[in-house]
């Protein structure tokens, strides 16, 4: 049995110590787009939410997002390290968070490093590159959840 593609658009997430890339996809869920670099900061505000999970709350609303997919660092070897245990953690809490927007994990094997290196392929280097890494490995996380549903259907 295939499983219908349910149109809308989707938040790709890639969490990071120091920052959280965001990317966007169109809502027949064909391409991801970077949509911006969040400085992660686990001060919270009056709520007792953490600054970075608020404005990914206003992005999401903003974006009218259907879901919110986080990028889960999966070793090569298939096994989940400290990082992954510290996304896990993440992506729970912006689930209470986004409620009732679901927020789904996907294996992000070397997104940051295939990011990286497209970004220098188009010139992009040192601190320009830095500055739109995350966004670019949120694009790469995004579109490759987004292939693998368009495989299921």
């Amino acid at each position: 049995m295939t499983q219908r593609f349910t149109r809308g658009v989707r938040l790709g997430v890639d969490v990071g110590q120091v920052r959280v890339g965001v990317a966007r996809c169109d809502p027949d869920g064909i391409l991801a787009s970077p949509v911006v670099t969040v400085p992660r900061d686990r001060e919270t505000g009056d709520d007792g939410t953490p600054k970075d999970m608020t404005e990914l709350a206003r992005l999401t609303a903003e974006h009218e997002a259907i879901e919110v997919v986080v990028g889960l660092p999966v070793a090569l070897n298939g096994r989940e390290g400290v990082a992954a245990g510290h996304v896990r953690a993440y992506a729970e809490r912006l689930g209470t968070v986004l409620a009732p927007v679901p927020v789904v994990l996907t294996d992000e094997r070397m997104s940051t490093v295939v990011a990286s290196r497209r970004l220098s392929e188009r010139g992009v280097k040192g601190k320009r590159q830095r500055a739109v890494v995350d966004q670019a490995a949120a694009v790469e996380i995004l579109q490759g959840w987004l292939n693998a549903q368009r495989r299921q259907t």
